[in-house]
């Protein structure tokens, strides 16, 4: 007798881009079942009116948003809502025993005074944010083992801080000086109808935008504060480039040891991502694409040193809508439960 049980999953925010990478990859997750698909906006809905090429394997339709509904249903939900909309549900599905997982900023953030100043939405569920884990597997695997509730990071910050991470973690670079320039494809914007995303607008141009004030930065800033042991303030600068999917992220700084050189640092890499699988460390001499990351929950890293400067400069590559976000998340899932961190999700994705 098979007593093998699938696990009830719930999406509450299924229409957007990061909602149709979830459910792409959990229907092909072997220890869950997808039986919630929620959002007011396209309730009534089937899942097929807003994505016809899955509707030919998935019979789901779109549902109002009830917090009641989606506790009878489900022992986990993703949250792929707007900022500001998580907080106002997670406090209920926790309260009903579901394992969370937010998309959104909204449980990201330790100190809610840096969530109101970045978002300016005023909380009352400050009790529940001091439970949640930080969703970056690699590097707060054990407390997100023992979590119900993970805010799962950003496709920048996610980027950034897994270039970043060893040299805080192991103080081999001076905080202050650290630079990160990163380019993300347009789906980062959304699904959302935006002029800047408009093809007519983003082909054939590279721009810069939000300098010195992208929503981001203090979610970057916290990250690496608790890893360099100090308060570290970030120089972070997003840009647009035009293509759908992919984040690189370039990362400049100033290395305490000027006496290092490349193969130390691959070697110290290497060691500090020997456990997490999704994290590549190329080659000395080679450099990530975004199209080696494009439909995979990989990050690759590529390290070099500049001694005529004594800096460090670290190129990462993930996709966007997989290791940074929907992708994450379900890592994260996986670990929540004590499965197998590599389950439903793609190692490789399409090449060229």
């Amino acid at each position: 007798m098979n007593n093998f049980r699938r696990i009830p999953v719930g999406i509450v925010g299924a229409s957007g881009y990061g909602g149709v990478q979830l459910v792409r990859l959990l229907m092909d997750h072997p220890q869950i079942e997808l039986v919630y698909l929620g959002g007011e906006s396209s309730a009534g809905k089937t899942f097929a009116d807003l994505y016809p090429h899955i509707g030919s394997i998935l019979n789901l339709s779109i549902e109002a948003v009830d917090t009641e509904l989606i506790t009878s249903r489900c022992e986990v939900v993703f949250l792929s809502l707007p900022n500001g909309l998580a907080c106002d549900i997670a406090p209920k599905l926790l309260e009903k025993g579901c394992k969370v997982l937010d998309l959104s900023a909204d449980y990201r953030f330790t100190d809610l005074t840096t969530y109101t100043t970045w978002y300016g939405t005023q909380r009352s569920d400050r009790l529940t944010a001091q439970k949640a884990v930080y969703g970056l597997p690699e590097l707060y695997r054990d407390k997100i083992a023992e979590s119900s509730l993970v805010g799962c990071p950003g496709c920048y910050p996610t980027a950034s801080l897994l270039a970043l991470a060893p040299l805080l973690k192991q103080g081999l670079v001076v905080p202050e000086t650290a630079i990160i320039d990163a380019k993300s494809g347009t789906s980062g914007g959304g699904r959302q109808g935006k002029i800047n995303l408009l093809l007519a607008e983003a082909d054939n141009s590279l721009a810069a935008y939000n300098i010195a004030c992208h929503r981001h930065t203090p979610e970057i800033e916290q990250i690496c504060s608790d890893l360099a042991r100090q308060e570290v303030r970030i120089q972070f600068t997003p840009h647009l480039i035009p293509m759908v999917r992919g984040i690189l992220a370039t990362v400049y700084a100033n290395l305490r040891d000027p006496g290092l050189v490349r193969d130390d640092l691959r070697t110290i890499y290497t060691a500090f991502y020997r456990n997490s699988s999704w994290v590549k460390i190329c080659d000395s001499g080679v450099y990530p694409q975004t199209k080696w990351a494009c439909g995979s929950n990989t990050c690759y890293i590529g390290i070099e040193v500049d001694p005529r400067t004594s800096r460090v400069i670290v190129t990462s590559a993930i996709d966007n809508l997989i290791k940074g976000q929907a992708g994450q998340a379900i890592q994260c899932m996986n670990i929540m439960m004590g499965w197998d961190e590599s389950l439903g999700l793609p190692k490789l994705g399409f090449y060229p």
